[in-house]
């Protein structure tokens, strides 16, 4: 059995509704108290905005696993065989932090914008920007408690919630390696990328199963959100080249600018491409277009952005391909519509 494709239309609309949802819940379970300015610094950019990914795919996630109807069901007390469990902590928590690694990213990578606002410690300061994201961390464990689940599934999200952000530190890790190396291997990129990124997908899938105690989904889950979650960097990398400036926020072929390594810079270096050459620029700001359009037409010619562009699509099918443990119905279908929605985006 497949997982039908589900209508862009309907993957649309169900990531807005359940984005909103998230949005609605998130100053009860963060709220501005004192100090004001470390609270209001650490929900600057969650309140910023954000198109709510990965807390949508845990609540479609529990509506798939316990065959609900798609928003039929009260998330703060969703039903469970044992009496029923708060998912939507669960999903703000998962936001929660991927917020506190934006901001983190942000000051290591010395960012000036996020979401088209300042940056944490552009808008505050520094030390307020470390102290936000640190709070986030710590808040996202507070606010996982809160689901209501039996303990031992309590404790068992919890530890998966501690892992993911131990994993993410090492890819972040890995990231910075790969800066000072003039040789990196294409399976090394997609190891770190699973690393950085892949696992709070992988956790945002996997987490509801823990916590209703369907213990035949998490390993299936869990593949799901590694799967789709490295092929969303791809895409991410991909649109980073052939996406226009206006539409992408910020200047096209920065990444290739910056000299960061990604799949596809990474292959075209393996054909033979001069990678390092390709852009003769040593700040976004003194890019000319036309360069980029060349550097990219070489990339073209090489074939590493068809590449990138077929691996990433080969994941999707793997990941969706971890659904049919599901119950068959719609959130279900929504689940295999977002992995397609993931590299079918425009920015």
């Amino acid at each position: 059995m497949t997982t039908p494709r589900a209508d862009q239309a309907a993957v649309e609309e169900a990531i807005i509704t359940r984005r909103d949802l998230v949005n609605d819940a998130i100053p009860d379970q963060l709220p501005i108290i004192r100090p004001e300015r470390l609270y209001e610094a650490s929900r600057y950019l969650l309140d910023a905005g954000g198109k709510r990914l990965r807390p949508t795919i845990l609540l479609l996630a529990a509506e798939a696993i316990a065959d609900a109807d798609p928003l039929g069901e009260d998330y703060h007390a969703f039903p469970a065989p044992d009496g029923p469990v708060d998912v939507m902590s669960a999903a703000v928590s998962i936001e929660i932090i991927q917020s506190f690694t934006l901001i983190h990213d942000d000051i290591m990578d010395d960012d000036d914008m996020r979401r088209g606002v300042p940056a944490v410690h552009r808008e505050y300061d520094l030390e307020t920007a470390i102290l936000a994201g640190d709070t986030l961390y710590s808040k996202a464990f507070e606010v996982m408690l809160e689901t209501g689940a039996p303990a031992e599934r309590s404790v068992r999200a919890l530890s998966e919630l501690a892992t993911t952000c131990t994993k993410i530190c090492e890819g972040q890790a890995f990231d910075i390696d790969f800066e000072s190396r003039s040789a990196v291997e294409p399976d090394e990129y997609l190891d770190m990328v699973e690393l950085k990124t892949a696992v709070l997908y992988a956790a945002a899938a996997s987490v509801p199963a823990m916590l209703l105690g369907d213990d035949d989904a998490v390993d299936a889950l869990y593949g799901y959100g590694l799967d789709i979650g490295r092929a969303f960097q791809i895409q991410d990398d991909l649109l980073d080249l052939t996406t226009p400036s206006e539409k992408l926020g910020k200047q096209r072929g920065s990444d290739l600018i910056e000299g960061k390594k990604t799949l596809v810079t990474l292959h075209a270096r393996e054909n033979g491409v001069d990678v390092d050459g390709l852009v003769d620029a040593d700040t976004v700001e003194a890019v000319d277009e036309a360069e980029i359009e060349a550097a990219v037409g070489e990339l073209r010619d090489a074939g590493s952005i068809q590449y990138a562009r077929e691996t990433a699509h080969g994941l999707i099918d793997s990941g969706k391909s971890n659904l049919e443990v599901l119950p068959d119905n719609h959130s279900r279908d929504l689940l295999g519509g977002i992995a397609d929605y993931l590299i079918e985006r425009e920015y």
